[in-house]
This record gives structure tokens, sequence and C-alpha cells, in this order.
């Protein structure tokens, strides 16, 4: 079992420094404990406390995330049923036309599996207690760099952090500095790394549905002018629910009562599943988009939110920010494997890292963005071109080609660990 760090003692310098325990960070800490290394992580949460992350929210998680997660050892962690995605349908409000995705007419049983958040946050805890190795601090936070060292290495080759817990402050050393801490990630500002955001004016409701119909494998996409409205087939006999609206409706939309807002979903998606019988209360969050200048500082690399913030549609946050983990897990792999005491820090390692990130990154980027855009334009003269875009998506092979490499999560350098399994690998 880990052991939690006496605070009373300074702890050894480690090799990396995770600063935060959500989603990829504490994925990130599992991808490095086969390789021998001294990590530290560093969670807000107390022992027996879950990250606020792992919520009733309903992550998708693409073919390459479960391949990976299942060669981590965490799929076989979960205790609720997921839901296979066999198709994902795909139409906008006021605009004709549809388009289906079939795995199976892609080689697959299924593009991806739905998975509830709190029963994966309870899979990685389970996981990372399996691990002597690892040095976690908790409840820790995250306070700064010492001496303001935003763009040098401390003394001696590594990273001098400063954390903050009930016994006050103290500094910890390390070779590299992983930012996992999120989209207002408080390690990006510290290294001084500017990043962009863009506010697309829509407040997304999550919810657990029970409908009419069971879910079938079936994934709907409901595009429309304030958002997404999505239904995600779980494992449990319901949907998870993501219903996007304007920003300044929010606040009307959340006083309503659940026959009300159940109406307001159905006149907005349709009938698809028959009638919408009942819903969990719904929780809300913003969509905004983020992302970093730059991914890396010396002897310190961002991942995951803290990298970049995707707006929903598509469902490729964390399987985004899952690649760029297992990207630089696999390349300190390799270093140490060729020189058992290669720095984990060191600038080639880390240059080597954003080249391996390039094209997965900007293209899902790309794509997350033009989709939230494109889809919630309401201009005229679009709908037309939408129509004819989704009639191809259906009938065209070719078309379906990179909605398809993405949904499976395979874009540019694909992670060792996101094939384990597969049949075979898509670009």
């Amino acid at each position: 079992m880990p052991v939690d760090p006496d605070p009373a003692n300074t702890p050894p310098c480690h090799d990396v420094l995770i600063v935060g325990g959500g989603l990829v960070g504490a994925s990130l800490a599992i991808a490095l404990d086969r390789l021998g290394l001294d990590v530290g992580l560093i969670e807000a949460a107390p022992p027996g406390s879950l990250p606020a992350v792992f919520d009733e929210r309903n992550l998708s998680f693409a073919e390459a995330t479960v391949n990976a997660l299942t060669a981590l050892g965490v799929m076989q962690k979960l205790h609720a049923p997921t839901g296979a995605i066999r198709r994902i349908h795909i139409s906008r409000c006021g605009d004709f036309g549809r388009a289906v995705l079939e795995a199976h007419d892609h080689g697959r049983e299924a593009f991806g599996q739905v998975v509830i958040a709190r029963d994966f946050g309870d899979a990685l805890e389970a996981r990372l207690a399996e691990l002597p190795k690892l040095m976690r601090y908790r409840p820790v936070r995250f306070v700064g760099l010492e001496s303001g060292l935003a763009d040098a290495a401390s003394i001696n080759g590594y990273r001098a952090v400063r954390v903050s817990d009930d016994a006050g402050e103290r500094v910890l050393h390390t070779r590299l500095l992983v930012a996992a801490d999120g989209t207002r990630s408080q390690v990006r500002d510290a290294l001084g790394i500017e990043s962009d955001s863009h506010d697309y004016g829509q407040t997304l409701f999550v919810s657990r549905l029970r409908t009419e119909r069971a879910p079938d494998g079936t994934a709907y996409e409901r595009l429309g002018e304030h958002g997404p409205t999505a239904l995600l087939p779980r494992g449990d006999r319901h949907f998870g629910l993501v219903h996007g609206v304007a920003s300044s409706e929010a606040e009307a939309v959340a006083a309503l009562d659940e026959p009300d807002f159940l109406q307001r979903v159905q006149e907005v998606f349709g009938w698809r599943v028959g009638r919408f019988l009942s819903c969990g209360r719904p929780s809300t969050y913003p969509a905004i988009r983020t992302v970093a200048r730059r991914l890396t500082a010396p002897r310190a690399v961002l991942v995951g939110n803290a990298a970049q913030t995707v707006h929903p549609v598509g469902a490729q946050g964390f399987n985004l920010g899952l690649r760029d983990a297992l990207t630089l897990a696999e390349l300190i792999e390799a270093a140490r494997t060729t020189d058992p005491a290669a720095d984990c820090g060191a600038a080639e390692l880390l240059a080597a890292h954003v080249e391996r990130r390039q094209v997965d990154r900007e293209q899902t980027l790309a794509f997350s963005h033009g989709l939230a855009r494109l889809t919630a334009n309401d201009l005229p003269w679009l709908g037309p071109l939408r129509s004819l875009g989704l009639f191809a998506l259906d009938r065209l092979p070719s078309a379906q080609a990179a909605i398809v490499g993405g949904a499976l999560g395979y874009r540019g350098h694909v992670p060792t660990l996101c094939r384990a399994g597969a049949e075979r690998s898509m670009t």
C-alpha cells in the first residue's frame, strides 16, 4: 500500500512530480509505476475522498482509451457496467438529413465505452492503492515555484516546488514537474505559460436520463444553435444526457422542475428513443475552450486540461488528455530503457513530447472547435451546406474515415498502450 508522507519530514527528490490527482494525473502515475521511477502525486482531496471531477458525469472512452486503461489495469476495477457505443447518430435541429456511423462497418464491435466518472474515480483510486512506490501528498495544494523560478530549473537539475498543507508550506524537488491540475492550472500560471480562451456562450446540463426505450448502443449527437444535446448509452439501461443551452438562459433552465426540463429536452431532441420519463438533478458546466500557447517549460510539461480544454462536442477531452500522459510515459520509458539513469526532465525529451503530440493535438483542437462553431451558427446559408455534409458523411466511406479515426482515438502518433489489444490501428 502507498504511504502518505509525514509532513514533518522532507521527502526525497522525485524523478517526476505530478500536480493533480484527477483523471489524467492519476492515469499518468499508474503508467509511470512500472518504470521504477520515484514519482510523487500532489492531490487536493484527502484520503477517502475523490476529486470533484469524479462526479455523475458520463465519460465517453474511445477505443484507444479503453485499450490503454485495460493495459494499465484500470478498466478491470470498474464496478458499474459500461455502455458500448456501437453506432453514432448525428443530426442538427433545423437541418435536413442525418448521419449514422456503424462500428461494424469499420471492423469494430464498438467505437468505445461510456463510463460513469465517479466509478472511474473509484477504479483509479483502487489501482493507485496497488502502487507501493508512489508517494502521495494529500491533501496538499500547489503554492508556486521556489524563488519564482518560472523559466529556469533550480540548482542541480531539479525544480523546486512549493506546496502547502495543514502543517504549513514546504519545498519539494523534482527532475520533471507535470501540470495535470486542470483548466485553471496554477502550475501553468506559475510557469509563465499564457493561454487563449474562447467562451462559446453555452452552458451544459448533465444528468442521467431514463427513456421509454432502453439504450441499444447508439450514441446520439443532436446539434443546435446553443450547443449539443447528446444521449450516451450507459450500461445501466439509462442514457447519459448532455444538453446545451445559451448561457443567458441557463439560470431559467436550472430553475425548471423535472417535468418541464424533460419537456424542453424532448422538444430539442425528438422521439428517437421514445418519451423521456425521468432524470436526475442536472449539474451545469460552462463551455469554454482554453488552449496553452506552449506545452513545456524547463523541466516542466502540461498535460490534459492544463494543456488544452476543448468543447465537449465529439467527446474528445479526456481521450486527448490521456494520450498526452501516455506519450510522456512512453518517451520516459524509451529513455530509461537506453539509459537507466536518464533524466526525465531533459530538454530533448520534452521537445520530443511536443513533436509527438503536435498532429493529434492540432487536429483534435481544430475538429472540436470547428464542429462547435459550425453547428451552432444559425446563418441561413449554412443550413444547406450542413445538410449536404451530413448526407456525405452518411453515405461516403471516405468522408467517414477522419471522423471514425478520431472517434476511435487514433490521430497522429498513437501511444503503444492505446494500440494494446486492438486488432489494428487507424491513422
